[in-house]
């Protein structure tokens, strides 16, 4: 989903019948989304069931595809974009789900990987979605959306069984809230800063008014009894250092989505850009998501020996490599698949890591929340690159005609950037604790959460 409109960009406006600043909202009412109903779910989850929460992410998922396969304006786009994204839950929720029920011998690959799927999908789905705009009415993307999304929900009823650990309470609808005004002004003022202007008077006060509202947020949940996110479980030192670390690995995974696109589509006439299509740039990131995909279990095979601390460590050090690779070799288009599967490599490991840090940490009962604001961390990590990195691009420009197109070195700065960052999530990943005991879990059986969904429905 997060890839699914990247071939529609440049012709949004022409399609929606909207300015380039209004179409824009269509990728940014996905992220607004999926940054609000991440945490939230991965609560409801650990509350009601996250198996019940996983359908419900699926059926969201699946109502913003149709809405979105019947618009031709703007409004409706952005209402299914926005369902799209609330769907992002599922990953946490699938991640907290195998810890209730799959066996502790294949806990840690099953982890591993289903973490990694968040750059499989993205890598994957880009030269599909490339080759249905191509070839297709654009609605068609948003149909076959649907259509996987019917078959996940299927599969989902079909294979996935029930967890029996659930815990009791009320949720927190003022914590709720509050995390959710205090998200959307920090991704308003991050997503669109370059389109308002950062100095600008709207951009400082959302993030004057994200920094209020997080602290007062935070001065909440620490007196509540039910928090949303229990904040004395996310200090503790090993969760405390994997999503710091984890903001990084964001950051350094997206930057690749940035910059090797924009790179293979520019004329050739510049010097450095390859001119090729959207189906190409989609062939060549490809790749890396198959490497992804067996980097994460191999990575689970390491830490099975030395701990998922190194393999994060290792991932973050590989992503790092991947960049610098990048940065020094840009000419053809060998180079860049090679670029980004030793990227895919290092995400692999690094995403299969991360939620098994956090949930050796956390009690069984809050896996799911603790998995959630670890994934809203990651998302933070994208956010913050695709704001530096857009912000890098569209200044660093040289003249091609009548236009200004991107500098090499705007792409050489963003890759550096990429990797710097991968290497302070390595240096933070350094100081988690090498053992952690896992802490005593206070779940209550599932019969006695049994009337929680109606609860809280109502």
């Amino acid at each position: 989903m997060q890839t699914l409109v990247i071939p529609l960009i440049p012709e949004l406006p022409k399609l929606l019948h909207a300015a380039p600043s209004d179409a824009a909202w269509a990728i940014t009412a996905t992220l607004l989304a999926a940054a609000v109903a991440t945490p939230v779910v991965g609560r409801l989850g650990d509350m009601i069931g996250k198996r019940t929460m996983l359908l419900f992410s699926v059926v969201l998922m699946i109502v913003g595809s149709v809405i979105g396969a019947l618009s031709d304006s703007l409004t409706p786009m952005i209402v299914g974009r926005a369902l799209q994204g609330a769907a992002a839950g599922v990953i946490p929720l699938g991640i907290s789900l195998m810890r209730d029920t799959v066996p502790a011998e294949r806990l840690g690959s099953a982890t591993a990987l289903m973490s990694a799927s968040l750059g499989i999908g993205g890598a994957l789905g880009l030269p599909a979605a490339a080759l249905l705009a191509d070839h297709a009415d654009w609605h068609a993307l948003f149909w076959v959306s649907a259509a996987v999304g019917a078959l996940v929900g299927l599969l989902v009823l079909a294979f996935v069984p029930h967890s029996t650990v659930r815990t009791g309470g009320r949720f927190d609808y003022v914590g709720a809230v509050g995390l959710s005004a205090a998200l959307i002004s920090l991704l308003l003022a991050i997503s669109k800063g370059g389109d308002w202007g950062w100095t600008s008077g709207l951009t400082i006060g959302l993030f004057v008014v994200a920094v209020v509202v997080v602290l007062a947020w935070g001065f909440y949940e620490l007196r509540t009894t039910q928090p949303l996110v229990d904040l004395r479980t996310t200090a503790r030192r090993q969760v405390l250092l994997t999503n710091l670390a984890s903001i990084g690995i964001g950051f350094a995974m997206f930057a690749m989505s940035l910059v090797i696109p924009t790179l293979l589509q520019l004329p050739t006439a510049t010097g450095y850009g390859l001119g090729k299509s959207m189906l190409t740039v989609g062939l060549v990131m490809a790749p890396s998501g198959l490497v992804m995909l067996v980097a994460a279990p191999l990575a689970a095979r390491v830490a099975r020996v030395r701990g998922f601390k190194l393999t994060l460590i290792i991932g973050a050090v590989i992503i790092a490599a991947g960049y610098g690779f990048d940065a020094l070799f840009m000419d053809a288009i060998w180079q860049l698949v090679l670029g980004t599967c030793i990227i895919g490599a290092g995400v692999g490991f690094a995403y299969g890591s991360m939620p098994a840090l956090v949930m050796a940490a956390v009690p069984v009962s809050e896996t799911a929340a603790a998995n959630s604001l670890s994934t809203l961390m990651r998302s933070l990590g994208t956010s913050f690159a695709s704001a530096v990195g857009g912000a890098i691009i569209a200044n660093m420009t040289v003249a091609l005609g009548p236009v200004s197109v991107p500098s090499q070195n705007a792409f050489r700065v963003v890759l550096l950037l990429a990797s710097g960052a991968a290497l302070v999530g390595a240096l933070i990943a350094v100081f988690i604790p090498r053992h952690t005991r896992p802490t005593p879990d206070a779940a209550i059986p599932a019969e006695e959460a049994d009337g929680l969904e109606a609860a809280v429905a109502h």
